[in-house]
């Protein structure tokens, strides 16, 4: 039997708990997007060093696991134009739907957040559609 929904399994669960735990001490939602953009636009004022502290952590403990754990095997694309640009894209998504898959997925839809929910469908629509489009009509991925 395959593991590797088990990872998955867990890796939603920490995402779900953390959320909770962010939500529960600081009284705001755990949006990676948005905690980021305060720090690049300088809107974090108090929270500065917290939010720091949450991007760090984002870094620093996949890159631990990895050195733990070792190298894992992915299907990411070789080509780095598509790596960044897909980046770009995905951040310019976050931006205009004011947040990103932790904060309107995780935390919009487990608090029936309409515009969460909203968010959460256009964006795995949104992300279906690139994948044809990529995938499987261009070949570029």
């Amino acid at each position: 039997m395959p593991i590797e929904w088990i990872y998955g399994l867990i890796g939603g669960a920490l995402i779900g708990i953390a959320g909770a735990i962010f939500l529960l001490l600081n009284g705001r939602i755990m949006g990676a997007s948005g905690i980021l953009g305060s720090l690049a636009d300088g809107t974090a004022g108090r929270q500065a060093g917290e939010n720091i502290a949450f991007i760090a952590g984002l870094i620093a403990v996949p890159g631990a696991l990895a050195l733990l754990l070792g190298p894992v095997e992915t299907n990411i694309t070789p080509q780095l134009w598509v790596l960044i640009t897909a980046g770009l894209l995905v951040g310019i998504g976050t931006r205009l739907a004011n947040g990103c898959t932790s904060g309107h997925g995780v935390c919009g839809i487990s608090r029936l957040s309409l515009r969460g929910i909203m968010a959460t469908v256009f964006y795995i629509l949104a992300g279906g559609v690139t994948v044809v489009l990529f995938k499987h009509i261009l070949g570029v991925i």
